[in-house]
């Protein structure tokens, strides 16, 4: 592989495979030969059915996670453990906002555990509680805090600690359709002026097509792997109602009614 195509790469992951042995068979796995390689900046989707091991693939990029066998370079570097150029934003925002910690305070945790000086923490944090549209509620708790406002709390910290890569695992499953469908326009709006490569997991079609520009399809587990991959061709922000868009989500359904592949 050429130094270029390192360079413009973020993410490099081949024939990759996770497996869990037990005492009762030999080895069982959960995701099997997969490949991917995303560019810097991309905003890719993984897609595919409840269980089929979207998260672990992301929780394997993340670090949380050893791989079995394969390959996975992220900025170049094999990944052995968690790092501070991977973000991830879970589908519950309850279980990493800290409680007894105001919005500003959130936000500034990660660059507090860096012994960031509280001065440059303020400015930090208050540029993404701005960005997120988070304003004028920098003092509120999370218990004062709506399910998408939290979401944006937790958004507004992976943007302050300034990861290059965003790991999504299903960041707006617990929302109400309209709260939704509002996270989505402010995520697209964010990753256009930040730049950041997004890998989002869900398994709503319609929401893939709106944020991403690839879908990577994946296969029922055991041994899931991305099996089909969807370039969305279409301009942001994107019309669901556009004959493209029917037709690109009717073929993709069209893998989920007829089980072709999954």
């Amino acid at each position: 592989m050429s130094n270029t195509a390192l360079a413009e790469n973020s993410i490099i992951i081949e024939n990759l495979s996770k497996s869990y042995r037990n005492k009762w068979e030999d080895s069982n796995y959960i995701i099997d030969d997969v490949n991917l390689r995303l560019k810097k900046g991309e905003f890719f989707i993984l897609l595919g059915p409840s269980g089929c091991g979207k998260s672990t693939l992301l929780n394997i990029i993340a670090g949380f996670i050893r791989k079995t066998n394969g390959k996975l370079l992220v900025n170049n570097e094999a990944v052995q453990k968690p790092g501070p150029d991977r973000a991830v934003v879970f589908q519950h925002p309850d279980a990493s906002l800290f409680p007894w910690l105001n919005v500003q305070e959130n936000v500034e945790f990660g660059l507090k555990m860096r012994r960031v000086k509280a001065e440059a923490r303020k400015t930090v944090s208050f540029e993404y509680i701005n960005l997120v549209g988070l304003s004028g509620h920098e003092n509120k708790f999370p218990h004062e805090l709506s399910g998408g406002m939290k979401q944006r709390v937790q958004l507004a910290r992976v943007l302050a600690n300034d990861s290059d890569i965003l790991l999504m695992d299903e960041p707006f499953g617990a929302l109400d359709a309209q709260t939704r469908r509002t996270m989505q326009k402010e995520l697209i709006r964010i990753w256009r002026q930040t730049k950041k490569t997004v890998i989002f997991v869900t398994h709503d079609i319609q929401e893939a097509i709106l944020l991403g520009q690839r879908i990577g399809i994946m296969s029922k587990s055991p041994q899931a792997t991305i099996y089909k991959t969807y370039e969305v061709d279409l301009p942001y922000p994107k019309d669901e109602t556009s004959q493209e868009f029917n037709e690109l989500y009717r073929t993709i359904q069209g893998h989920f009614d007829y089980g072709s592949g999954i």
